[in-house]
């Protein structure tokens, strides 16, 4: 079993910078990949970024590649995702997942373990 749990998310303007935090513990982290994903209003889920369990393999939606970056620290248990140059249409509902294998995955059937979400608003 693995717990997640984000942090983070707020209001932020048009063109402005927020990271998001995620702190897993239970289960050996450093296992498997993470992810990020969102949901706004109305819209499914969808991936955004994901991290190979060594941290060295990358993923980005198209959407948000060249804002966003995904890293890790399995020495601390935690995974970030640095957003800049947001928009408003990246506003949503943020959650970090544990992917069932070390390798990155945009299928959210891949992802074992969620978070319970930050709300990110970027006003414009």
């Amino acid at each position: 079993q693995v717990q997640l749990v984000e942090s983070g998310g707020g209001l932020v303007q048009a063109g402005g910078s927020l990271r998001l935090s995620c702190a897993a513990s239970g289960r050996t982290f450093s296992d498997y990949a993470m992810g990020w994903f969102r949901q706004a209003p109305g819209k499914e889920r969808e991936f955004v970024a994901g991290i190979n369990w060594g941290g060295r393999n990358t993923y980005y939606a198209d959407s948000v590649k060249g804002r966003f970056t995904i890293s890790r620290d399995n020495a601390k248990n935690t995974g970030d995702l640095q957003m800049n140059s947001l928009k408003p249409e990246d506003t949503a509902v943020y959650y970090c997942a544990v992917a069932r294998s070390g390798f990155v995955r945009t299928d959210a059937g891949e992802y074992r373990y969620w978070g319970q979400g930050t709300q990110v608003t970027v006003s414009s």
